[in-house]
Protein backbone atom coordinates (compact mmCIF):
# COMPACT_ATOMS: atom_id res chain seq x y z
CA UNK A 1 0.00 0.00 0.00
CA UNK A 2 1.63 3.46 -0.62
CA UNK A 3 0.95 6.57 0.87
CA UNK A 4 -1.35 7.73 -1.49
CA UNK A 5 -3.61 4.64 -0.31
CA UNK A 6 -3.70 5.80 3.45
CA UNK A 7 -6.23 7.81 4.86
CA UNK A 8 -5.18 9.78 7.85
CA UNK A 9 -7.64 10.06 10.47
CA UNK A 10 -9.18 13.55 10.81
CA UNK A 11 -9.60 15.40 14.57
CA UNK A 12 -11.73 13.63 17.21
CA UNK A 13 -14.55 15.38 18.58
CA UNK A 14 -14.73 15.86 22.08
CA UNK A 15 -17.05 12.98 22.46
CA UNK A 16 -14.85 10.37 20.65
CA UNK A 17 -14.13 7.29 22.64
CA UNK A 18 -12.69 5.14 19.66
CA UNK A 19 -13.15 1.26 20.69
CA UNK A 20 -9.38 -0.13 21.15
CA UNK A 21 -8.50 -3.83 19.80
CA UNK A 22 -6.12 -6.74 20.45
CA UNK A 23 -5.52 -9.73 18.97
CA UNK A 24 -6.67 -12.85 21.19
CA UNK A 25 -3.22 -15.19 19.32
CA UNK A 26 -5.03 -17.99 21.47
CA UNK A 27 -8.61 -18.12 19.71
CA UNK A 28 -9.63 -20.18 18.18
CA UNK A 29 -8.73 -23.30 19.36
CA UNK A 30 -6.82 -26.54 17.40
CA UNK A 31 -9.44 -27.99 14.96
CA UNK A 32 -10.32 -31.61 15.68
CA UNK A 33 -10.12 -33.97 13.57
CA UNK A 34 -6.58 -32.76 11.55
CA UNK A 35 -8.80 -30.34 9.76
CA UNK A 36 -7.44 -27.17 8.19
CA UNK A 37 -9.07 -24.39 7.49
CA UNK A 38 -9.34 -22.77 3.59
CA UNK A 39 -10.65 -19.19 2.32
CA UNK A 40 -13.14 -17.96 4.63
CA UNK A 41 -15.50 -17.03 2.75
CA UNK A 42 -18.45 -15.66 5.69
CA UNK A 43 -17.82 -14.58 9.39
CA UNK A 44 -21.05 -14.66 11.70
CA UNK A 45 -21.93 -14.36 14.98
CA UNK A 46 -25.39 -15.72 16.59
CA UNK A 47 -27.20 -14.78 19.92
CA UNK A 48 -25.42 -17.32 22.24
CA UNK A 49 -22.04 -14.92 21.24
CA UNK A 50 -21.25 -18.32 18.87
CA UNK A 51 -19.38 -17.85 16.12
CA UNK A 52 -20.06 -19.37 12.58
CA UNK A 53 -17.80 -19.43 9.89
CA UNK A 54 -18.37 -20.27 6.03
CA UNK A 55 -14.94 -21.58 4.63
CA UNK A 56 -14.00 -23.08 1.49
CA UNK A 57 -12.78 -26.46 1.12
CA UNK A 58 -12.29 -26.68 -2.55
CA UNK A 59 -9.83 -24.05 -1.93
CA UNK A 60 -7.18 -26.08 -0.45
CA UNK A 61 -4.11 -27.09 -1.81
CA UNK A 62 -3.24 -30.61 -2.56
CA UNK A 63 0.03 -30.48 0.19
CA UNK A 64 -2.71 -28.87 2.50
CA UNK A 65 -4.64 -31.92 2.82
CA UNK A 66 -2.21 -34.57 1.25
CA UNK A 67 -3.68 -37.03 3.57
CA UNK A 68 -7.29 -37.04 2.25
CA UNK A 69 -5.88 -38.05 -1.23
CA UNK A 70 -5.91 -41.32 -2.72
CA UNK A 71 -3.18 -42.78 -1.84
CA UNK A 72 -2.35 -40.54 1.05
CA UNK A 73 0.83 -37.96 0.24
CA UNK A 74 2.32 -37.10 3.61
CA UNK A 75 0.78 -36.72 7.31
CA UNK A 76 -0.92 -33.27 6.42
CA UNK A 77 -4.62 -32.54 7.18
CA UNK A 78 -7.81 -32.96 6.02
CA UNK A 79 -10.47 -30.78 4.58
CA UNK A 80 -12.71 -28.77 7.22
CA UNK A 81 -16.72 -28.78 6.38
CA UNK A 82 -17.89 -25.75 5.14
CA UNK A 83 -19.80 -24.59 8.04
CA UNK A 84 -17.94 -24.52 11.19
CA UNK A 85 -19.58 -23.20 14.71
CA UNK A 86 -17.45 -21.79 17.30
CA UNK A 87 -18.45 -21.61 21.29
CA UNK A 88 -16.77 -18.25 23.02
CA UNK A 89 -13.56 -19.96 24.15
CA UNK A 90 -12.97 -20.96 20.33
CA UNK A 91 -13.41 -24.78 20.64
CA UNK A 92 -15.74 -26.43 17.52
CA UNK A 93 -19.15 -26.78 18.80
CA UNK A 94 -20.61 -28.51 15.24
CA UNK A 95 -19.94 -28.48 11.67
CA UNK A 96 -22.22 -29.21 8.43
CA UNK A 97 -22.43 -28.69 5.36
CA UNK A 98 -22.26 -29.83 1.36
CA UNK A 99 -24.18 -31.39 -1.14
CA UNK A 100 -27.38 -32.75 0.14
CA UNK A 101 -30.96 -33.34 -1.11
CA UNK A 102 -33.32 -31.14 -2.42
CA UNK A 103 -30.81 -27.59 -2.40
CA UNK A 104 -27.72 -27.05 -4.40
CA UNK A 105 -24.76 -26.43 -2.08
CA UNK A 106 -22.71 -23.76 -3.37
CA UNK A 107 -19.82 -24.57 -5.56
CA UNK A 108 -18.03 -21.80 -3.87
CA UNK A 109 -19.26 -20.79 -0.24
CA UNK A 110 -19.11 -16.61 0.87
CA UNK A 111 -21.41 -15.34 2.78
CA UNK A 112 -22.92 -16.75 6.55
CA UNK A 113 -25.66 -14.89 8.23
CA UNK A 114 -27.61 -16.27 11.77
CA UNK A 115 -30.62 -14.47 12.21
CA UNK A 116 -31.98 -14.03 16.12
CA UNK A 117 -34.30 -17.06 14.93
CA UNK A 118 -31.54 -19.65 14.94
CA UNK A 119 -31.56 -19.85 10.84
CA UNK A 120 -28.52 -19.46 9.17
CA UNK A 121 -28.20 -18.58 5.44
CA UNK A 122 -25.57 -19.26 3.23
CA UNK A 123 -24.71 -17.51 0.16
CA UNK A 124 -21.92 -18.54 -2.85
CA UNK A 125 -19.99 -16.89 -5.01
CA UNK A 126 -18.99 -20.05 -7.60
CA UNK A 127 -19.62 -18.93 -11.48
CA UNK A 128 -23.14 -20.86 -11.39
CA UNK A 129 -24.03 -19.87 -7.96
CA UNK A 130 -27.34 -17.84 -8.33
CA UNK A 131 -29.33 -18.43 -5.13
CA UNK A 132 -29.15 -18.70 -1.05
CA UNK A 133 -29.69 -21.25 1.25
CA UNK A 134 -31.84 -21.08 4.79
CA UNK A 135 -30.79 -24.10 7.10
CA UNK A 136 -31.29 -24.64 11.02
CA UNK A 137 -28.70 -24.33 13.00
CA UNK A 138 -28.09 -28.23 13.17
CA UNK A 139 -27.98 -28.10 8.97
CA UNK A 140 -31.57 -29.02 8.26
CA UNK A 141 -32.76 -27.37 4.59
CA UNK A 142 -35.36 -25.06 5.31
CA UNK A 143 -35.54 -22.85 1.79
CA UNK A 144 -33.80 -21.95 -1.08
CA UNK A 145 -34.25 -18.55 -3.20
CA UNK A 146 -32.80 -18.63 -6.44
CA UNK A 147 -30.95 -21.66 -8.24
CA UNK A 148 -28.04 -21.96 -10.21
CA UNK A 149 -27.82 -21.25 -13.50
CA UNK A 150 -25.19 -20.19 -16.19
CA UNK A 151 -27.34 -17.44 -17.53
CA UNK A 152 -25.91 -13.95 -18.27
CA UNK A 153 -25.88 -11.08 -15.58
CA UNK A 154 -29.63 -9.31 -15.17
CA UNK A 155 -29.43 -7.22 -12.01
CA UNK A 156 -33.42 -6.56 -12.87
CA UNK A 157 -34.08 -10.44 -13.02
CA UNK A 158 -35.90 -11.33 -9.67
CA UNK A 159 -36.12 -15.02 -9.94
CA UNK A 160 -32.18 -15.69 -9.34
CA UNK A 161 -29.85 -14.19 -8.38
CA UNK A 162 -25.98 -12.92 -9.11
CA UNK A 163 -23.19 -14.54 -6.85
CA UNK A 164 -24.92 -13.01 -3.70
CA UNK A 165 -21.95 -12.53 -0.85
CA UNK A 166 -24.11 -10.97 2.08
CA UNK A 167 -27.48 -10.55 3.95
CA UNK A 168 -29.22 -8.65 6.87
CA UNK A 169 -32.39 -8.91 8.00
CA UNK A 170 -35.63 -6.95 9.10
CA UNK A 171 -37.06 -9.03 11.61
CA UNK A 172 -40.61 -7.11 11.96
CA UNK A 173 -41.45 -6.65 8.34
CA UNK A 174 -40.06 -10.35 8.04
CA UNK A 175 -37.67 -9.61 4.87
CA UNK A 176 -34.29 -10.23 3.88
CA UNK A 177 -31.91 -8.17 2.17
CA UNK A 178 -29.22 -9.39 0.14
CA UNK A 179 -25.99 -7.34 -1.15
CA UNK A 180 -26.31 -9.60 -4.78
CA UNK A 181 -23.41 -9.55 -5.54
CA UNK A 182 -20.22 -10.47 -7.18
CA UNK A 183 -22.16 -10.95 -10.83
CA UNK A 184 -24.87 -8.81 -10.30
CA UNK A 185 -24.98 -5.38 -8.80
CA UNK A 186 -28.01 -4.67 -6.96
CA UNK A 187 -29.58 -5.07 -3.24
CA UNK A 188 -32.57 -7.28 -3.55
CA UNK A 189 -35.44 -8.43 -0.70
CA UNK A 190 -37.13 -11.40 -0.31
CA UNK A 191 -39.95 -12.39 2.27
CA UNK A 192 -37.54 -14.04 4.82
CA UNK A 193 -40.46 -16.79 6.04
CA UNK A 194 -41.44 -17.87 2.23
CA UNK A 195 -39.14 -16.25 -0.34
CA UNK A 196 -41.28 -13.94 -2.39
CA UNK A 197 -39.66 -11.23 -4.44
CA UNK A 198 -40.51 -7.69 -2.56
CA UNK A 199 -38.43 -5.42 -4.56
CA UNK A 200 -34.36 -4.47 -5.78
CA UNK A 201 -32.64 -1.19 -6.23
CA UNK A 202 -29.00 -0.07 -7.72
CA UNK A 203 -26.48 2.56 -6.32
CA UNK A 204 -28.28 5.95 -5.54
CA UNK A 205 -31.44 4.37 -6.07
CA UNK A 206 -31.31 3.36 -9.95
CA UNK A 207 -32.54 1.17 -11.83
CA UNK A 208 -29.15 -1.54 -12.08
CA UNK A 209 -27.48 -1.66 -15.42
CA UNK A 210 -25.11 -4.27 -16.03
CA UNK A 211 -23.48 -2.73 -18.66
CA UNK A 212 -19.36 -2.47 -18.47
CA UNK A 213 -17.74 0.33 -16.61
CA UNK A 214 -14.13 0.22 -17.19
CA UNK A 215 -11.44 0.67 -15.14
CA UNK A 216 -12.21 2.39 -10.99
CA UNK A 217 -10.80 6.51 -11.52
CA UNK A 218 -10.76 8.01 -8.30
CA UNK A 219 -10.34 11.32 -10.36
CA UNK A 220 -13.74 11.00 -12.36
CA UNK A 221 -17.30 11.48 -11.69
CA UNK A 222 -18.63 8.82 -9.04
CA UNK A 223 -19.76 5.35 -11.31
CA UNK A 224 -23.61 5.99 -11.12
CA UNK A 225 -24.01 1.72 -11.02
CA UNK A 226 -22.84 -0.42 -8.07
CA UNK A 227 -19.16 -2.09 -9.39
CA UNK A 228 -18.91 -6.05 -8.57
CA UNK A 229 -18.36 -6.53 -6.11
CA UNK A 230 -21.62 -5.75 -4.02
CA UNK A 231 -20.11 -7.36 -1.10
CA UNK A 232 -22.50 -6.54 2.11
CA UNK A 233 -25.56 -5.12 3.74
CA UNK A 234 -26.47 -4.05 6.90
CA UNK A 235 -29.54 -2.18 8.96
CA UNK A 236 -28.46 0.31 11.35
CA UNK A 237 -31.21 0.75 14.57
CA UNK A 238 -32.43 3.98 13.25
CA UNK A 239 -33.80 1.95 9.79
CA UNK A 240 -31.07 2.86 7.58
CA UNK A 241 -29.53 0.08 4.96
CA UNK A 242 -25.90 0.81 4.68
CA UNK A 243 -24.18 -1.45 1.09
CA UNK A 244 -20.49 -1.92 0.66
CA UNK A 245 -19.95 -1.01 -3.26
CA UNK A 246 -16.33 -2.59 -2.97
CA UNK A 247 -14.60 -1.57 -6.01
CA UNK A 248 -16.52 1.81 -5.63
CA UNK A 249 -14.23 2.68 -2.16
CA UNK A 250 -17.61 3.75 -0.86
CA UNK A 251 -20.93 2.92 1.52
CA UNK A 252 -24.01 4.22 0.19
CA UNK A 253 -26.54 4.60 2.57
CA UNK A 254 -30.46 4.07 1.65
CA UNK A 255 -34.08 3.53 3.18
CA UNK A 256 -35.65 0.73 3.39
CA UNK A 257 -37.13 1.02 0.51
CA UNK A 258 -34.41 1.70 -1.72
CA UNK A 259 -33.66 5.64 -1.85
CA UNK A 260 -30.42 7.05 -1.64
CA UNK A 261 -29.51 9.44 1.49
CA UNK A 262 -25.89 9.77 0.86
CA UNK A 263 -22.55 8.17 0.49
CA UNK A 264 -19.08 7.57 2.10
CA UNK A 265 -15.63 7.17 0.44
CA UNK A 266 -13.50 5.24 1.94
CA UNK A 267 -9.57 5.31 1.48
CA UNK A 268 -10.58 6.96 -2.46
CA UNK A 269 -7.38 5.66 -3.78
CA UNK A 270 -7.59 2.56 -3.50
CA UNK A 271 -7.18 -0.05 -6.92
CA UNK A 272 -6.31 -3.12 -5.88
CA UNK A 273 -5.32 -6.06 -5.42
CA UNK A 274 -6.40 -7.44 -9.01
CA UNK A 275 -8.73 -10.48 -8.87
CA UNK A 276 -9.80 -11.25 -12.30
CA UNK A 277 -10.79 -9.80 -15.30
CA UNK A 278 -14.37 -9.53 -13.54
CA UNK A 279 -13.54 -7.66 -10.88
CA UNK A 280 -10.02 -6.35 -11.57
CA UNK A 281 -9.91 -4.21 -8.84
CA UNK A 282 -10.64 -5.36 -4.92
CA UNK A 283 -11.36 -1.53 -3.13
CA UNK A 284 -11.39 -0.72 0.12
CA UNK A 285 -15.17 -1.46 1.49
CA UNK A 286 -15.45 -5.18 1.92
CA UNK A 287 -17.94 -5.04 4.97
CA UNK A 288 -19.03 -3.17 7.90
CA UNK A 289 -20.36 -3.53 11.16
CA UNK A 290 -21.63 -1.00 13.78
CA UNK A 291 -20.51 -0.47 17.60
CA UNK A 292 -23.03 -1.61 20.09
CA UNK A 293 -24.00 2.07 21.68
CA UNK A 294 -27.80 2.85 21.01
CA UNK A 295 -27.00 5.54 18.37
CA UNK A 296 -24.23 3.04 17.11
CA UNK A 297 -22.10 6.12 16.62
CA UNK A 298 -19.18 4.29 14.55
CA UNK A 299 -18.77 2.02 11.43
CA UNK A 300 -16.26 -0.28 11.23
CA UNK A 301 -15.08 -1.01 8.03
CA UNK A 302 -13.27 -4.02 6.76
CA UNK A 303 -10.86 -3.62 4.09
CA UNK A 304 -9.27 -6.39 2.60
CA UNK A 305 -7.07 -4.28 -0.01
CA UNK A 306 -5.46 -1.83 2.59
CA UNK A 307 -5.67 -4.69 5.17
CA UNK A 308 -7.06 -2.85 8.09
CA UNK A 309 -10.51 -2.28 9.91
CA UNK A 310 -11.15 1.58 9.56
CA UNK A 311 -13.57 3.21 12.41
CA UNK A 312 -15.59 5.90 10.85
CA UNK A 313 -17.73 8.23 12.88
CA UNK A 314 -21.68 7.30 11.59
CA UNK A 315 -23.17 10.94 11.19
CA UNK A 316 -20.08 12.04 9.06
CA UNK A 317 -18.25 9.42 7.44
CA UNK A 318 -15.10 10.49 8.61
CA UNK A 319 -12.20 8.16 9.24
CA UNK A 320 -11.10 8.72 12.41
CA UNK A 321 -8.37 5.53 13.44
CA UNK A 322 -7.76 1.76 12.22
CA UNK A 323 -7.19 -1.59 13.75
CA UNK A 324 -4.95 -3.74 11.88
CA UNK A 325 -2.16 -3.85 9.00
CA UNK A 326 -0.91 -6.04 6.24
CA UNK A 327 0.60 -9.41 7.21
CA UNK A 328 0.69 -12.61 8.29
CA UNK A 329 1.32 -12.50 11.67
CA UNK A 330 -1.32 -12.18 14.61
CA UNK A 331 -3.53 -9.20 14.18
CA UNK A 332 -2.35 -8.71 11.50
CA UNK A 333 -4.49 -9.29 7.66
CA UNK A 334 -3.96 -11.07 4.44
CA UNK A 335 -7.55 -9.92 2.36
CA UNK A 336 -9.25 -9.78 5.09
CA UNK A 337 -13.29 -10.53 4.02
CA UNK A 338 -15.90 -10.53 6.80
CA UNK A 339 -16.11 -10.10 9.73
CA UNK A 340 -18.64 -10.27 13.05
CA UNK A 341 -18.85 -8.47 16.28
CA UNK A 342 -20.11 -10.46 19.66
CA UNK A 343 -22.16 -8.68 22.54
CA UNK A 344 -19.18 -7.70 24.40
CA UNK A 345 -17.76 -5.39 21.28
CA UNK A 346 -15.05 -8.23 20.21
CA UNK A 347 -14.29 -8.42 16.46
CA UNK A 348 -14.54 -11.74 15.15
CA UNK A 349 -12.18 -11.85 11.26
CA UNK A 350 -11.99 -14.25 7.99
CA UNK A 351 -9.43 -14.33 5.16
CA UNK A 352 -9.08 -15.09 1.62
CA UNK A 353 -6.98 -15.65 -1.17
CA UNK A 354 -3.77 -17.42 1.06
CA UNK A 355 -4.90 -15.94 4.45
CA UNK A 356 -7.24 -18.89 5.11
CA UNK A 357 -7.76 -18.10 8.75
CA UNK A 358 -9.86 -16.52 11.70
CA UNK A 359 -8.74 -14.31 14.20
CA UNK A 360 -10.48 -12.71 17.19
CA UNK A 361 -9.82 -9.00 18.66
CA UNK A 362 -10.70 -8.08 21.86
CA UNK A 363 -12.46 -4.53 22.52
CA UNK A 364 -10.40 -3.31 25.30
CA UNK A 365 -12.43 -0.34 26.35
CA UNK A 366 -16.04 -1.31 26.34
CA UNK A 367 -16.98 2.11 27.53
CA UNK A 368 -16.40 3.05 23.72
CA UNK A 369 -19.50 0.79 22.85
CA UNK A 370 -21.92 1.76 26.10
CA UNK A 371 -20.89 -1.32 27.45
CA UNK A 372 -19.65 -1.39 31.19
CA UNK A 373 -18.87 -5.38 30.65
CA UNK A 374 -15.23 -5.74 31.23
CA UNK A 375 -13.01 -7.06 28.40
CA UNK A 376 -12.55 -10.31 28.05
CA UNK A 377 -8.91 -11.85 28.55
CA UNK A 378 -7.05 -14.20 26.46
CA UNK A 379 -6.99 -17.12 27.78
CA UNK A 380 -4.17 -19.78 26.95
CA UNK A 381 -4.94 -23.20 25.70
Amino acid sequence: MTDSTKQAPVGLDASDVLPRYQVDPFWPRELPNAWIMSQVGGMAVDSNDHVWVAQRPGKNTDDEVAASLDPPRAMSSYPAPPVIEFDTAGNVIQSWGGPGKGFDWPTKEDGIFVDRNGFVWIAGNGTNDRHVLKFTRKGEFVMQIGHPSDDPPDSNRPDILGQPAAFDIDYEAREIYIADGYLNRRVIVFDSETGEYKRLWGAYGNKPDDAPTGPYDPKAPREQQFRNPVHGVRISNDGKVYVCDRANNRLQVFTKQGHFLHEFLVAPETLGPYIDAIRPQCGSVWDMIFSLDEGQKYLLVADGSNNVIWTLRRSDGKVLGSTGHPGRNAGQFHWLHHFAMDSRGNIYTGEVDTGKRVQRFLLLNPESQGLATPPTAPTPP
